[in-house]
């Protein structure tokens, strides 16, 4: 085993993010007035978020910093915080949208769930996250280190919450290099399949479970994919092997090495704020919160993923869990149970107005 891609700017360290902040970017006021104007001319109250358009929305002064922020997180640190959406300026609902406008105009988004939702509200629903049913963004419990299944993962927030709720990152690229060194005969083994469970949450005609290693390089770039409370769940599945007690090890050391201070970087979100990730180069995480009482407090973001339409291959042996590795390819998401017609129509069309391959 060898580190990879070590002078990349994805292979950050803590003390990187905290010495240059280039990886927050700021909305001035025009740029707000421009996407305040952009949603309430646009806002139709309940209209499905399938049935508006890209042309609908025009981001005005807004879209220079947002794609700056898409370059960073592609050719980048692989993280960003786009900061001073108008929040203030919008109810839930046309923040909702703004969510998804923004989303519209970087590539194609991508379900979540059973429910086959491409957009999440992330708040407490009151569900048990560490179950073969418990979705970490419905719950108020403290996440694992994890990435989630697309090529982008935008996190909008709307309300924080009374305490705790802290968002962490880290560099996936810095982890794994940290573990050859450390322990390379651990980090080849997490080059390597592991299997993950799809949590009741697959269409017709997926498995229950999948092959997917953590790490893996495609055109010489390393990838990684990490969800430790699923890859628990799928060990009482039939037909997944059990884990050796060396693979335990390096599931271990791997998330010691994630929450490093030398290699964690925490934040608190604000209200307004837009963190965008790149899935295959980061890893991130939450802490435990508590919630306010009053409905209209409680902590509440929106959880959007994406296919972008110039973004590179991905490793082969994402295929399982991606649909399709191809670049300017729609792909990854959770298909759920309820990816109908009008979904594959919305897919169809905004692949269409982006220059993407439908999956």
């Amino acid at each position: 085993m060898r580190p990879i891609n070590e002078t990349a700017p994805s292979a950050w360290l803590a003390a990187d993010l905290d010495g240059d902040k280039t990886w927050i970017v700021e909305l001035d006021d025009a740029a707000r007035r421009d996407l305040t104007g952009a949603i309430r001319a646009a806002y139709e109250p309940g209209k499905s978020l399938l049935d508006y358009r890209r042309a609908e929305f025009d981001l005005g002064r807004a879209w220079g910093p947002t794609s700056h922020a898409v370059r960073v997180i592609k050719e980048g640190r692989g993280f960003t915080i786009l900061r001073g959406l108008p929040r203030d300026g919008l109810s839930v609902e046309e923040f909702e949208l703004l969510t998804w406008a923004i989303g519209l105009h970087i590539g194609v988004a991508r379900p979540q769930g059973k429910a086959s939702q491409y957009l999440s509200a992330v708040r407490d629903a009151g569900v048990a996250y560490r179950t073969g049913r418990g979705r970490g963004y419905s719950s108020a419990a403290e996440l694992d280190f994890h990435t989630d299944s697309a090529d982008i993962v935008l996190l909008t927030c709307y309300n924080v919450a009374k305490s705790g709720g802290q968002s962490m990152v880290s560099s996936s690229v810095a982890a794994h290099n940290v573990m050859v060194r450390e322990r390379p005969d651990l980090a080849e083994l997490l080059h390597q399949p592991l299997y993950f469970s799809r949590q009741q949450e697959q269409a017709p005609h997926e498995t229950l479970f999948y092959p997917n290693p953590v790490w893996d390089e495609a055109e010489g770039v390393l990838c990684s994919k990490w969800n430790r409370n699923r890859v628990t769940m799928a060990q009482a599945m039939e037909g997944v092997p059990a884990l050796s007690a060396k693979q335990i090890e390096a599931m271990a050391l791997l998330d010691d090495i994630l929450r490093r201070p030398a290699l964690m970087h925490s934040m608190y979100l604000r209200p307004g704020d837009m963190q965008m990730l790149n899935n295959h180069v980061t890893l991130h995480s939450r802490t435990e919160f508590e919630d306010f009482d009053e409905p209209a407090l409680k902590r509440c973001l929106f959880r959007l993923w994406l296919a972008p339409p110039d973004w590179p291959r991905l490793p082969e042996s994402w295929r399982p869990a991606y649909g399709a590795v191809e670049a300017a390819t729609v792909r990854g998401g959770i298909l759920g149970q309820a990816y109908d017609e009008s979904r594959r129509e919305y897919e169809r069309r905004q692949a269409e107005d982006l220059g993407m391959r439908a999956g």
